[in-house]
């Protein structure tokens, strides 16, 4: 937010939409890549961390496609409540994309290493987020 508490948005329009909607697909392809073996300390935490950064790009194509704004504070969970605004299905990407945020720290900066069953739950929330914003993206004429 702004130092006045006002939330930081930013224009954007259908061609920062397809950049950050390519940018989500690829950190998802990755993070599937890396995988959530729990027997590798490692990847659930890199997979889920990947995940995070696709759900991100992916409410930032949906809403420059949907809003032709998106939102560029330090607090994401503007960017969640912006996502909301989105018809049909803003309501259940946000869902999705504060569900990634919570994990999000553990994820990037944690001590504590992220399981393989919370991976694989980030990376269908990142999956999902994808998916609807593809449709957003796709559907600019």
């Amino acid at each position: 937010m702004s130092p006045a508490g006002i939330p930081r948005n930013q224009t954007c329009d259908g061609k920062h939409a397809r950049t950050r909607l390519a940018h989500a697909r690829a950190f998802l392809t990755v993070a599937e890549l890396v995988g959530t073996d729990p027997d590798d300390v490692a990847t659930p935490s890199v997979s889920t961390a990947l995940a995070v950064l696709a759900g991100i790009a992916a409410s930032d194509a949906a809403c420059c496609a949907a809003l032709r704004m998106r939102a560029r504070g330090q607090d994401h969970g503007q960017a969640a409540r912006l996502l909301g605004e989105i018809t049909p299905d803003g309501t259940e990407m946000a869902r999705d994309l504060v569900r990634l945020l919570a994990i999000k720290d553990d994820a990037h900066y944690g001590l504590l290493d992220v399981s393989g069953q919370r991976a694989a739950t980030a990376l269908r929330q990142a999956g999902r987020l994808v998916t609807r914003a593809g449709r957003l993206v796709e559907s600019i004429p």
